[in-house]
């Protein structure tokens, strides 16, 4: 079964390809833009870009929105900082690391920036502005 969504990949190994790739996906017509965390240009600059290029974009960096970006969906750093202080606790009291269980994130965010939204001319349902964990205005 299929969602009839189209992916079109552009990649950016240095940052000066940024606005090259966000033009080149503008022409294409694409709906939307997933950022990675590992991009290698500054979360602002991308979030620049993106809005310049009326492109609504979300990531996994938890920055993103602040820094102008649409969304940002991923692991709670909170709760993955807590859990981290959890296994240095357990090391130091004589733990062996490689005793400790694996952990993958459990608690997740979901944070909207509701200004760039009206910037991109976005009206969002009240129902999806519900669910997000922050919205910022």
């Amino acid at each position: 079964m299929s969602a009839g969504i189209q992916l079109h990949i552009a990649t950016v190994p240095r940052p000066e390809g940024l606005e090259a790739a966000l033009s080149g996906m503008t022409k294409a017509r694409v709906g939307a833009v997933i950022v990675p965390a590992n991009l290698p240009v500054p979360v602002h600059q991308i979030a620049e870009s993106a809005q310049r290029h009326r492109l609504p974009s979300i990531s996994l960096l938890s920055q993103f929105p602040e820094s102008g970006g649409l969304m940002y969906y991923g692991a709670s750093l909170i709760d993955i900082r807590r859990r981290a202080v959890g296994y240095v606790d357990k090391i130091l009291k004589g733990a062996k690391p490689a005793d400790l269980p694996v952990e993958q994130p459990t608690t997740f965010e979901f944070v909207i920036n509701r200004k760039t939204a009206r910037t991109l001319g976005l009206s969002l349902p009240p129902s999806l502005l519900l669910r997000a964990d922050r919205v910022i205005e």
